[in-house]
Protein backbone atom coordinates (compact mmCIF):
# COMPACT_ATOMS: atom_id res chain seq x y z
CA UNK A 1 0.00 0.00 0.00
CA UNK A 2 1.08 3.54 -1.27
CA UNK A 3 1.78 6.46 1.42
CA UNK A 4 -0.97 8.49 0.45
CA UNK A 5 -3.41 5.42 0.43
CA UNK A 6 -2.25 4.54 3.97
CA UNK A 7 -2.67 8.37 4.90
CA UNK A 8 -6.20 8.33 3.92
CA UNK A 9 -7.01 5.14 5.52
CA UNK A 10 -5.39 6.08 8.70
CA UNK A 11 -7.03 9.61 8.75
CA UNK A 12 -10.56 8.40 8.14
CA UNK A 13 -10.50 5.35 10.40
CA UNK A 14 -9.39 7.99 13.46
CA UNK A 15 -12.76 9.94 12.46
CA UNK A 16 -15.25 7.16 12.09
CA UNK A 17 -16.95 5.14 14.39
CA UNK A 18 -16.52 2.03 12.05
CA UNK A 19 -13.10 1.67 11.58
CA UNK A 20 -13.07 -1.88 10.36
CA UNK A 21 -15.13 -0.56 6.59
CA UNK A 22 -13.09 1.99 5.52
CA UNK A 23 -11.56 0.89 2.50
CA UNK A 24 -9.70 2.45 -0.21
CA UNK A 25 -8.63 1.60 -3.89
CA UNK A 26 -5.83 3.59 -5.62
CA UNK A 27 -5.51 3.99 -9.38
CA UNK A 28 -3.07 5.60 -11.42
CA UNK A 29 -4.50 7.54 -14.67
CA UNK A 30 -3.15 9.84 -17.37
CA UNK A 31 -4.83 12.78 -14.66
CA UNK A 32 -2.66 11.55 -11.92
CA UNK A 33 -3.46 8.98 -8.54
CA UNK A 34 -7.36 8.55 -8.11
CA UNK A 35 -8.00 7.04 -3.98
CA UNK A 36 -11.29 5.83 -3.71
CA UNK A 37 -12.79 5.78 -0.27
CA UNK A 38 -15.74 3.57 1.01
CA UNK A 39 -16.65 3.67 4.49
CA UNK A 40 -20.02 2.42 6.73
CA UNK A 41 -22.93 4.92 5.17
CA UNK A 42 -23.87 5.58 9.37
CA UNK A 43 -20.18 7.05 9.03
CA UNK A 44 -20.95 9.48 6.07
CA UNK A 45 -21.61 12.24 7.99
CA UNK A 46 -18.35 12.34 9.91
CA UNK A 47 -16.24 11.84 6.47
CA UNK A 48 -18.15 14.63 4.68
CA UNK A 49 -19.05 17.01 7.86
CA UNK A 50 -20.66 20.38 7.96
CA UNK A 51 -20.70 21.89 4.58
CA UNK A 52 -18.36 19.55 3.45
CA UNK A 53 -15.23 21.00 5.13
CA UNK A 54 -13.94 17.41 6.41
CA UNK A 55 -14.16 15.98 3.25
CA UNK A 56 -12.06 19.51 1.66
CA UNK A 57 -9.60 19.37 4.46
CA UNK A 58 -8.91 15.58 3.71
CA UNK A 59 -8.21 16.42 0.12
CA UNK A 60 -6.07 19.34 0.77
CA UNK A 61 -4.03 17.16 3.25
CA UNK A 62 -3.68 14.95 0.75
CA UNK A 63 -2.62 16.76 -2.34
CA UNK A 64 -0.15 18.27 0.03
CA UNK A 65 1.23 14.30 0.56
CA UNK A 66 1.17 13.75 -3.68
CA UNK A 67 3.13 17.19 -3.36
CA UNK A 68 6.07 15.46 -1.33
CA UNK A 69 5.68 12.44 -3.86
CA UNK A 70 5.39 14.40 -6.75
CA UNK A 71 2.02 13.32 -7.67
CA UNK A 72 -1.31 14.76 -8.40
CA UNK A 73 -3.29 12.77 -6.00
CA UNK A 74 -7.43 13.31 -5.65
CA UNK A 75 -9.77 11.96 -3.35
CA UNK A 76 -13.26 10.53 -4.84
CA UNK A 77 -15.81 9.80 -1.41
CA UNK A 78 -18.07 6.68 -2.91
CA UNK A 79 -21.80 7.03 -1.88
CA UNK A 80 -23.13 3.68 0.05
CA UNK A 81 -25.83 1.79 -2.26
CA UNK A 82 -29.03 3.50 -1.63
CA UNK A 83 -27.32 7.03 -1.72
CA UNK A 84 -29.38 9.77 0.07
CA UNK A 85 -32.99 10.80 -1.31
CA UNK A 86 -33.16 14.04 -3.03
CA UNK A 87 -33.11 17.03 -0.90
CA UNK A 88 -36.08 18.74 0.69
CA UNK A 89 -36.83 22.17 -0.74
CA UNK A 90 -36.04 24.68 1.62
CA UNK A 91 -38.50 26.94 3.12
CA UNK A 92 -36.94 30.10 1.30
CA UNK A 93 -36.94 28.21 -2.18
CA UNK A 94 -40.40 26.92 -1.79
CA UNK A 95 -42.70 28.52 -4.16
CA UNK A 96 -44.93 31.06 -2.69
CA UNK A 97 -49.38 31.08 -2.75
CA UNK A 98 -50.53 34.37 -2.14
CA UNK A 99 -54.35 35.14 -1.28
CA UNK A 100 -55.11 37.76 -3.85
CA UNK A 101 -58.97 37.90 -2.54
CA UNK A 102 -57.45 41.26 -0.74
CA UNK A 103 -56.18 42.83 -4.06
CA UNK A 104 -59.42 42.12 -5.85
CA UNK A 105 -61.42 44.29 -3.80
CA UNK A 106 -59.06 47.21 -4.06
CA UNK A 107 -60.37 50.23 -6.67
CA UNK A 108 -57.24 52.14 -7.80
Amino acid sequence: MEADQQFVEMLVKAIVNNPDKVKTDRIIDERGVLISLDVDPADMGYVIGRSGQTARSIRTLLKIVGAKNNARVNLKINEPEGGRGPRPMAAAAAPEVFDTSAVDDLII
